[in-house]
């Protein structure tokens, strides 16, 4: 995984390629362009990683002020969930595998699969997904816990020797709230079953389930972590549509009205 210089590093030498290729090879440019901002966000994301990892502050208060919140609107226990995993190494060790690998490497897919396959509709995903990860970015200076560092629940991937924490990434442990994960998963689920018309797309859909359980049963978010970036999600979704509506409204296109010709003098 790229440090924050190296993904800045390379959205600038994207950016200076877009630059050099915009005349000449529209096409080219527009990808190394949008390159260029997906490597951008990811260096944000990697410094915010850190400055939010040495805030914990009351992490653990807010952890546990989520868990009572949680029983009062009878969700179930993230703990009920573990349990159907736990014992099974298998799908331990799966679960811990796709919480670790697959939330990065699903919307890499999935973005090149919709710049190539549908062009159109690729700004609208890119503008939603980059407002909601700042949106999210935003709440995780107020750090939350995992329930995996409270007592009573496994941390899966420290028992199985699989932590993410203990490999040397920037991963902060209290940026629980929101579900990071949760929301690429949605965006990934919602716009494929939108957008294409393929059997396939089915597989949108499957890996936000398969998100929002692995990231239950491996006790590294809660369940409102999942409803709040959702939440988010949907808020930033219509904030982009207002904001457009508004924009065409105040500039509207301009339309050249036909000249009447007088069929009289038409010879």
């Amino acid at each position: 995984m790229l440090t924050w210089r190296q993904a800045l590093v390379l959205g600038s030498v994207l950016a200076v390629i877009w630059l050099l290729l915009r005349g000449r090879r529209p096409g080219a440019a527009t990808f190394c362009r949008e390159a260029a901002i997906v490597a951008w966000l990811f260096a944000i994301w990697q410094v915010l990683q850190q400055v939010t990892s040495d805030a914990g502050g009351d992490a653990i208060g807010r952890a546990e002020r989520i868990a009572r919140v949680q029983s009062d609107l009878f969700l179930p226990s993230e703990r009920t969930v573990q349990d159907l995993i736990l014992g099974h190494d298998a799908l331990v060790r799966l679960a811990n595998l796709y919480y670790a690998s697959m939330h990065f490497t699903v919307m890499g897919i999935f973005l090149v699969w919709l710049y190539f396959r549908h062009r159109d509709r690729y700004p609208q995903v890119r503008t939603v997904l980059a407002l909601s990860t700042l949106g999210c970015f935003v709440v995780q200076f107020f750090p939350v816990a995992p329930p995996r560092l409270l007592p009573g629940y496994v941390d899966t991937a420290e028992l199985y020797g699989q932590s993410v924490y203990n490999a040397g990434f920037s991963v902060d442990n209290f940026g629980a709230m929101p579900s990071v994960h949760v929301l690429f998963a949605a965006v990934v689920g919602w716009y494929a079953w939108q957008v294409s018309t393929s059997p396939w797309r089915l597989l949108g859909p499957l890996h936000f389930a398969l998100t929002v359980f692995v990231v239950v049963a491996t006790a590294n978010h809660w369940w409102l972590d999942g409803i709040v970036a959702i939440a988010i999600l949907i808020g930033c979704a219509w904030l982009r549509r207002g904001v457009l509506t508004l924009w065409r409204r105040r500039h509207p296109k301009t339309v050249v009205a036909p000249v009447a010709v007088d069929a009289s003098k038409v010879a």
